[in-house]
């Protein structure tokens, strides 16, 4: 028997996660997601995979991020039929995640058909709303530590790996009895609402991500800066803006918020989340789960909720979303998405950013070429739906909050193994910092069969 590994996407790049494992005549994708950024990686969602979807056999999914998971409906629509695999957690957030995906595609096609802006007649989607709740008929729920059957003799497993509700290790043993870790989304120690990523002490072979892999986050007291920020608009008068991610980031701001009111540290003031997907995807934290952190297990089975009510305002329609422009504050507004490359935060970003009583606060990493990376690298001016503003005002990162490990945290989880795998395939990063990664992995660990895959570059395993 024989086994390989395909990369597809998230080789040299951040988004886009696709690989391909064959063994036995069978065809496993890990993970499949959507390529976001700027325009040339989003083309990449149009071109097509180098092999046909019929031919892949099954689809494990490691978490329910859109760079992880968006591509899913595009395949099913290809002509996949064959099983996808994921736990109760990621199922219940792809329930959310897909259709708001399907119904954002089929937006942006109706705004270029409008203005005229595209260079096809007419402009669609990649794919609907409607092939998205088709998609969701084949999730195949999946408890951590539950082995299950593969095609081509395999079996696998998920380990928890902390980074968002329901994320996993996907382990999956080959007929022969070895195993290649895929790492999905490697997440953090010692944050307050999951918990931390399992340690794994063996595999002939790993794939590891390396997004934060050439530094360490800033150490900061999350509360204080948060604390500070909030007097400030407070101050003013003015609002402040978070794009956030609707899974994960937007529920931990929630968390520390609510720990700062309880302080008596918060400034009376209203704070908005308005992203239906954000809502959503709170009440499902609402159920503890599996991978969820034992002390808000507590929380929420004693009644003491960070996601209630009276905290926080959830703006669900259009209209009250809009209305918000013309709140003058003080204020607080949550909502996606959290890179700017989409979402209802566009249209506060618009309305407000020219004032320099405005603050903009981003709470995660932001890719190469969006508008979010734009605001971090000091533009003064930026481009909302074609349309040029001057930026005045005051622009904050917090590092606190992203859910990826930095490289300390991957070395200490790599740290974890009694001896090195066969092959560690470094992916989901830019490549300069997987090149900062590789070379430490080596000098630290003694690990010399480090490989940085290309895009669509194979590799046989045994």
């Amino acid at each position: 028997m024989s086994a390989s590994i395909t990369f597809m996407g998230a080789a040299q790049t951040v988004t886009g996660s696709k690989h391909l494992i064959e063994t036995n005549g069978k065809r496993i994708l890990v993970d499949c997601g959507l390529f976001q950024g700027g325009k040339q990686l989003r083309a990449l969602n149009w071109k097509g995979l180098p092999i046909a979807a019929t031919d892949i056999d099954a689809v494990i999914l490691t978490h329910a991020h859109t760079d992880h998971i968006g591509y899913l409906p595009r395949l099913i629509k290809q002509g996949f039929r064959g099983p996808v695999y994921a736990t109760r957690g990621t199922i219940g957030l792809c329930k959310i995640s897909l259709p708001d995906s399907g119904r954002l595609q089929e937006e942006d096609a109706d705004r270029h058909n409008r203005k005229g802006t595209s260079r096809h007649a007419p402009a669609l989607p990649l794919y609907t709303e409607a092939d998205a709740y088709d998609t969701l008929k084949k999730l195949v729920p999946v408890h951590f530590h539950q082995f299950q059957e593969l095609p081509g003799g395999g079996t696998f497993q998920f380990i928890p790996a902390g980074h968002i509700l329901g994320s996993a290790f996907a382990e999956i043993y080959f007929e022969n009895g070895e195993r290649i870790l895929m790492s999905g989304d490697l997440g953090r120690y010692d944050r307050p609402l999951l918990v931390d990523p399992e340690p794994v002490d063996w595999a002939e072979y790993l794939v590891i991500e390396s997004t934060y892999g050439d530094r360490l986050h800033s150490v900061e007291d999350t509360k204080a800066r948060l604390e500070e920020m909030a007097n400030w608009v407070f101050e003013r008068g003015s609002a402040l803006l978070v794009p956030s991610f609707a899974i994960g980031r937007t529920q931990e701001m929630l968390y520390y918020v609510n720990e700062l009111r309880d302080e008596g540290r918060l400034p009376k003031m209203p704070i908005y989340v308005d992203s239906p997907m954000a809502t959503a995807t709170t009440l499902l934290y609402v159920d503890p789960s599996d991978d969820m952190d034992p002390d808000l297990k507590i929380d929420l089975r004693e009644g003491n909720s960070p996601f209630s009510r009276d905290l926080v305002r959830f703006v669900r329609d259009r209209g009250a979303s809009k209305a918000l422009n013309d709140y003058r504050g003080p204020m607080i507004i949550i909502a996606g998405s959290g890179m700017l490359n989409g979402g209802r935060m566009l249209h506060h970003v618009l309305h407000r950013v020219s004032d320099p009583d405005t603050l903009l606060l981003f709470t995660g990493y932001q890719a190469g070429e969006t508008v979010g990376r734009q605001f971090l690298e000091g533009a003064d001016t930026v481009s909302i739906f074609g349309n040029p503003i001057d930026v005045r005002c005051r622009v904050e990162k917090l590092n606190s909050l992203s859910a990826h490990a930095d490289q300390g945290e991957i070395m200490r989880w790599l740290g974890n193994f009694r001896t090195p795998p066969k092959k560690t395939f470094i992916v989901h990063g830019e490549y300069p910092v997987q090149q900062v990664l590789r070379d430490k992995i080596k000098q630290d660990l003694g690990w010399d069969a480090v490989e940085i895959p290309a895009m669509d570059e194979s590799f046989e395993l045994f």
